[in-house]
């Protein structure tokens, strides 16, 4: 469940970076440019801001522009910013708690099992 998520989460960021990406060397952002970027972040621009909104994206947008002039040829595209390495342990058999030890702190416990106050009604 938390990997189809992270999967929906990652491709609907991927959609707003490309978008703002094909704006970027678009530069001048138009009304209908503004409305599209609020329909793919879920956003209600009020009549009286756009205008405003607009033109703030525009200048955002031409600033950003500036990265182009970067010479990025001798450099290699990469996922993350910093290393990355696996940091989970390995998967190994371990001897587990006992059952009396695991119980031992148990507020409630009956036959060898956790005892639980009842949270469904009948």
């Amino acid at each position: 469940m938390v990997f189809l998520f992270l999967l929906v989460l990652f491709l609907w960021a991927e959609t707003i970076l490309r978008f703002m990406i094909w704006m970027v060397r678009k530069v001048k952002v138009t009304k209908k440019d503004m409305e599209n970027v609020a329909v793919l972040s879920r956003l209600a621009i009020p009549a009286d801001k756009e205008e405003l909104y607009t033109r703030q994206l525009s200048d955002v947008l031409e600033y950003i522009d500036n990265l182009s002039a970067v010479p990025t040829d001798d450099i290699q595209p990469m996922a993350h910013v910093l290393p990355v390495s696996n940091v989970f342990r390995g998967d190994e058999v371990k001897e587990s708690l006992s059952r009396d030890l695991a119980l031992s702190n148990a507020p409630l416990k009956d036959d060898g099992y956790f005892r639980v106050p009842k949270v469904l009604e009948d």
